[in-house]
């Protein structure tokens, strides 16, 4: 009896240490980790910000934040700014040391939804807060210099959302997306911030993914957490005026997906970007998609929320009468995790949501960026590393 007991006993726990390496092989398949630690740093505040909140029709606040969560004491410092003018800001990151400087100019404007032209494209997507990951991306696949300065020419930066949440570092890749924009202008490139899931969830409130640092900080300057980037902060702002779908160079940049059903709706791009522009800070649930905005404004077929090629029984011919409708050669998402950048339905879909190293995160693998360049007609697999790989 004592043996049977302990013949079954042993089948048992070998069934559970299969599952267990079946499943552990299943998640790092899709670029899944294990996180085992956290850097000392991750609270640590040294100037962090700026945060910027708009105190009437002509001054705006510029708060700065010292401290460390097992500290206390944080100390804010504010200067008031005429609205109407330049301010020369300074962002610092602890965890290596650097710092970079900026102009915030009060002039903020919608960019355009379609553009065409012979300049290269670089993609990336769901960055999730890494500003060191995202930094030292950009640097060895030459669209900056170690100094931060646009060496990309007339090249298209996409950042195909999600560059919020799950990590520390949101601060300082919002103002470094605001400094790229200026820097590629220098030089006639451009960057498209186009917005995902996460940028959306906080417009609306919705901290589930956010570090427990940004309910300090609010808590530090007087505020609400949805206050960081409502429409009172120059962030909130900035970020409200981009766009969550674009075309570039016959390319369809959007961080989901476009449902299918669009592509016999009425809607232009321009349309369907204007759209979700004036929903960001309204709340977003599963809706009926009996409409065409309630398809847009839907988390489940929202084009910042839908997962539907990876996830549903689409065929190639609804993925060519979308692409059809709009005149597109391809569609390029993020948001549904990919052990690689992919194409899918004869090379029309790509997906390029990989998982990212993070800041203050020590994870094992530790993962590695890749991202997605477009010469042409051609098209790259662009590894953090700086090689790239034709797919």
């Amino acid at each position: 009896m004592k043996k049977r007991i302990l013949r079954y006993l042993k089948h048992i726990g070998l069934t559970i240490l299969t599952l267990f390496i079946a499943g552990f092989i299943a998640v790092l398949y899709v670029g899944g980790a294990v996180h085992y630690s956290d850097h000392p740093l991750q609270y640590k505040m040294i100037n962090e910000g700026p945060y910027l909140f708009y105190e009437n029709d002509s001054t705006v606040s510029v708060n700065y934040i010292n401290g460390s969560r097992p500290e206390g004491g944080y100390t804010i410092n504010t200067t008031l700014t005429s609205i109407d003018s330049m301010y020369e800001a300074t962002c610092f990151f602890p965890l290596d040391s650097t710092s970079f400087e900026f102009e915030i100019n009060n002039t903020i404007t919608t960019p355009s939804v379609t553009y065409s032209d012979n300049g290269d494209i670089l993609a990336v997507s769901d960055i999730e807060s890494g500003y060191k990951t995202f930094r030292d991306f950009l640097i060895s696949n030459n669209v900056i210099n170690q100094d931060l300065e646009w060496t990309f020419g007339n090249g298209h930066l996409v950042l195909l959302g999600d560059f919020v949440d799950r990590g520390n570092s949101t601060t300082q890749v919002l103002w470094f997306i605001y400094r790229l924009e200026q820097e590629a202008q220098k030089y006639g490139g451009q960057v498209h911030f186009i917005i995902g899931n996460h940028e959306l969830k906080n417009f609306q409130g919705n901290f589930e993914s956010a570090s427990d640092k940004y309910f300090r900080i609010a808590s530090v300057l007087g505020k609400l957490q949805h206050e960081l980037y409502d429409k009172d902060s120059f962030s909130g702002r900035w970020m409200a005026s981009k766009n969550a779908v674009e075309m570039i160079n016959g390319n369809l940049f959007v961080h989901g997906g476009l449902h299918p059903d669009l592509a016999n709706s009425d809607l232009s791009l321009d349309q369907i970007a204007m759209t979700l522009r004036e929903n960001y800070y309204k709340i977003f649930y599963p809706k009926p998609s009996e409409s065409d905005e309630e398809r847009l404004l839907s988390t489940q077929t929202g084009p910042c929320w839908y997962r539907g090629y990876y996830r549903e029984d689409v065929s190639q011919t609804q993925i060519d009468k979308l692409l059809a409708k709009f005149e597109a050669k391809s569609i390029v998402v993020g948001h549904t995790l990919q052990s690689n950048v992919n194409r899918i339905f004869n090379g029309k879909v790509i997906g390029i949501d990989v998982k990212h190293p993070k800041d203050y995160q020590n994870n094992w693998p530790a993962g590695s960026s890749e991202g997605l360049l477009i010469q042409g007609d051609q098209y790259y697999r662009v590894l953090a590393n700086g090689i790239k790989e034709k797919i």
